[in-house]
Order: C-alpha cells, then structure tokens, then sequence
C-alpha cells in the first residue's frame, strides 16, 4: 500500500514538473521573443564613384579662444596645481610659478632650475606656443623634466591658457578669429530669358484676277 501511494505521488510530482516546465518555456517564449525587423540585415551606404565622406570641420584655437572661459580654465589649472603655484610671489614647486606666464620668455623665472631642453628651446611663452606646448609637452620639448602628459583636448587648452593669462596686471588680449560662416546655399540660377516672339509674317498681298476686256 505504501509502495503505491509513493508511486502515486512520484508521478504526480513528475506531471507537476513536466507541467511547470511547459508553462514556463511557453512564458518566457512570449516575454523575451525579439520582434523580426520589418526588413532583415542593415543598411548599407554606398558613395558614388570619387566622392569622400563629409569630414566634419576642424575648429582652430583661435576660434576657441573666442569662446574662451576662464571660470572652465581654473577648474582645468587644478590639474597642474601639485606642481605650479598661481598667486603672485607664491614660488616655485617642482615646476616655476606660473602668475605672468603669458607673454614671458621661456626657462627665464628667477629661482627655477630649468632642464637644458627648456633652455634651448627659446622662444616667448604666447598663447599660441602654450597651446602647441600644453598638446604634448614631450614631443615638444623632448628632455623636458615636466612630467606632464598633455590636454588633447583643445577646448581645455583655450580655457586653461585664457586663464593664465588673466593672472597678469596686464593680460593681453588672446589671438582670437570670429567663427567661420556657414556655407550659403548658391543661388537658383536666374530663367534664362525667352527670346521675344516673332512677328507673323505678313500674308503675301493676292493679285486681283485680270478683268475680261
């Protein structure tokens, strides 16, 4: 009797489970099925012969000094903050004090123990120098002991040298270049004009038929 009673049961549960089973794979079948795209496979976008893809339009950083921020700037100066002082008379740290960079000749600030790179580089701190030299300091001054990697991106750059600039009692005004135009669609061509009608010719004048004598 105990023997048919757990085989009742065992094949209840195996039913039960057969069941679960069904239902489950039925209900996840509906909720995670993907929808078919309308059309299989993607687009592909094919030039004509000898025509080049729309590069979009490098921005100069004169253009991006137009712009320039100097609040944007002071946040990005933090970066270099570990190794510059900013203030006035606040000194030098591993790298000289930057107040007056702009516009001062380079590995010239009293009391900095410049590398022999940055003294045979020459050359005017101007915001365009700055701008190659903050790109990749590096590859500009190869031996230079700045550790510094680099701003790739040019709107840090135009920010952070139009905030050194300000720290001057006379800052000088950024080489700057109004953004370019958008290109004007051409004009319709004018509709050539129509030649003038000509007039209809006029009918040959009819003889008048001979009168009998």
């Amino acid at each position: 009797m105990n023997v048919f009673r757990f085989l009742i049961k065992l094949g209840v549960g195996f039913a039960c489970a057969l069941v679960l089973a069904f239902g489950l794979g039925y209900t996840s079948g509906i909720l995670f099925t993907p929808e078919a795209p309308a059309r299989p496979g993607y687009d592909i976008v094919v030039l004509p012969p000898g025509a080049e893809a729309e590069k979009p339009r490098e921005v100069s950083i004169q253009e991006l000094f137009a712009e320039a921020d100097i609040s944007k700037g002071e946040k990005v100066a933090k970066k270099c903050a570990a190794c510059h002082n900013f203030k006035e008379g606040a000194g030098n740290k591993v790298g000289p004090e930057l107040y007056g960079v702009v516009g001062r000749d380079t590995a010239t600030f009293p009391g900095f123990s410049y590398s022999q790179a940055m003294k045979d580089h020459g050359g005017k701190w101007d915001p365009l120098m700055l701008n190659t030299y903050l790109t990749n300091p590096k590859a500009e001054v190869p031996g230079t002991s700045m550790a510094f990697a680099g701003l790739p991106k040019a709107e840090d750059r135009a920010n952070l040298i139009a905030y050194l600039n300000s720290l001057s009692a006379d800052p000088k005004p950024l080489p700057t270049v109004a953004a370019a135009p958008a290109e004007e669609a051409p004009a319709a061509d004018a509709p050539a004009e129509q030649p003038a009608p000509e007039a209809p010719a006029e009918a040959p004048a009819q003889e008048e038929p001979a009168q009998a004598n």
